[in-house]
């Protein structure tokens, strides 16, 4: 692939940023929906709208930041509320709400990919060329949610998949956690500690979608 400009990047990483972190939100909504709870969708949050979903700092900024420092390309939406006592099986439901939002993760990955693929039958280098380029993007910040979101730390989604799996005694002292959860991840990601953790399960991620496409 080129070297590409901070505006070059801006432009290729955009869309694939916009609609990883915003399709991630709006599938906890309808999740959530489906297992019992209307709560995002009474708020209208169970949209495609990106504009429904921004968080000013964390989907504009903090990604921006990142593409300018390197690293993890880091950032998120507007949680989605959950009202898990709305769920007609509390604890049990609360896995498929959480895992939701990682699976969408990787269904657009999947997208993205196609669409590097697709980019190799154009016979246009003018339209193949910024269509790998962006589909490598999406592939590569898809990657990076799907992976980091599973995590096993609140309040992140592998953080509720756990208090899901674990035993009562055991789930609640573990979801007390979610208080202190995102300070943990600004502090491992600026260490650099998140890099460690989550470059080999990214890029291992990113081979095997590679793979399956031929890429």
């Amino acid at each position: 692939m080129l070297e590409l400009t901070l505006v070059q990047k801006i432009a290729v990483y955009a869309l694939p940023v916009m609609f990883a972190i915003t399709l991630h939100e709006a599938a906890h909504g309808y999740a959530a929906r489906h297992f019992g709870d209307s709560t995002a969708y009474m708020l209208g949050r169970i949209s495609l709208n990106p504009l429904r979903h921004i968080d000013p700092v964390g989907t504009l900024l903090v990604p921006l930041l990142t593409l300018l420092l390197g690293g993890i390309l880091f950032g998120w939406a507007k949680p989605v509320p959950v009202n898990f006592g709305n769920l007609r099986q509390p604890k049990k439901d609360m896995l498929w709400v959480a895992l939701a939002g990682p699976a969408s993760n990787l269904a657009m990955a999947l997208g993205w990919a196609l669409v590097m693929k697709l980019s190799t039958l154009m016979p246009d280098s003018s339209l193949s060329l910024p269509m790998a380029l962006m589909g490598k993007a999406g592939v590569s910040i898809n990657a990076v949610l799907l992976v980091l979101n599973l995590l096993p730390l609140p309040p992140l989604d592998g953080g509720r998949i756990m208090v899901s799996l674990l035993p009562n005694h055991l789930a609640w002292r573990f979801a007390e956690l979610e208080r202190y959860g995102f300070f943990i991840l600004i502090a491992l990601l600026f260490l650099g500690v998140l890099d460690r953790i989550l470059w080999p399960l990214i890029d291992l991620t990113v081979s095997v979608i590679f793979m399956l496409f031929g890429i």
